[in-house]
């Protein structure tokens, strides 16, 4: 399911921004971007993100501004300097070299002295992004459960129509046996001088009755409308079980177009594998 959340936590002397976005994805799957030195407590990001995010592709950027976030110390090479200054010393009575070292000419030469920055550990930073996380991922579960009872409309409709579908093929099915019949007797009367052999005619109707009946597949597909509509109501994640009901509906609706025999039965399967493909594609938004 789609969605987006953004947070910016201030602390101190910098700041945490977190962004998050999620797209439809089979399973869960976590993507993401931020400085090498948040790496520590990724796995602790991921548990946050995972109290509000059971399914999709997330991507998740979290940068930080601000010194706070970086340790900074000055780094002396006290035995080069040593040896640097009696060198010069030595130099001055050799040479009778007249002048003084200065502490800016020590401090300007980066063999001597630098500064080296350390990606200390900073408990104040860890507790300002794993709180921008959560604020940016409740924003996301916000808007995804908006997206999602717009979801739940359309396919509470759709199985709404599958259900009408279903109902009339079970008032029609018991008809077409009746129209073969008459077909049938028709036909034999013609092809007899109008003599009815009503043995072969019960013979004829009850194998097509067998191989054209229809009621256990009506049957199953009613009942996975009603299993579904009843998971839509779950508070739990419930995708990957529609996604099996939504084959299992499939499945049985395919074995009713194999016996259709009549024109009206095989329009109203494309009408119901129509629905169920939408509704399949509805499904992968659903956690």
């Amino acid at each position: 399911m789609t969605g987006f959340g953004r947070s910016k936590i201030e602390a101190g002397s910098f700041s945490v921004n977190a962004e998050i976005k999620t797209v439809n994805h089979r399973f869960c799957e976590f993507h993401i971007r931020m400085p090498r030195q948040l790496l520590s407590i990724e796995e602790k990001i991921k548990k946050k993100l995972g109290a509000f995010i059971r399914r999709g592709r997330v991507e998740v950027f979290i940068t930080l501004e601000g010194e706070g976030t970086v340790c900074r110390k000055v780094q002396a090479d006290w035995n080069l300097i040593e040896e640097y200054y009696q060198f010069i010393q030595q130099a001055r009575e050799k040479f009778a070299i007249e002048g003084s070292i200065t502490i800016q000419e020590l401090i300007s030469r980066e063999e001597f002295v630098h500064i080296e920055e350390s990606e200390g550990s900073n408990e104040d930073l860890e507790i300002a992004v794993l709180s921008a996380v959560e604020e940016a991922a409740s924003q996301l579960a916000l808007m995804r459960q908006t997206e999602g009872e717009e979801l739940l409309k359309d396919i509470t409709a759709h199985l709404a129509q599958i259900d009408s579908y279903v109902s009339g093929l079970r008032k029609y099915a018991p008809e077409v046996v009746q129209q073969y019949r008459e077909r049938i007797t028709k036909r034999m009367q013609d092809f007899l001088n109008g003599q009815i052999d009503e043995a072969r005619i019960l013979t004829e109707v009850a194998v097509f009755s067998e191989k054209a009946d229809i009621n256990e597949e009506l049957t199953r597909l009613g009942s996975h409308i009603q299993q579904f509509l009843k998971i839509l109501k779950e508070k739990e994640p419930i995708g990957r079980k529609l996604d099996f009901l939504v084959q299992e509906m499939n499945r049985e609706t395919n074995t009713i177009g194999s016996k259709a025999t009549d024109s009206s039965i095989a329009r109203d399967v494309v009408e119901i594998k129509s629905l169920l493909e939408k509704i399949k594609e509805q499904i992968q938004n659903i956690e």
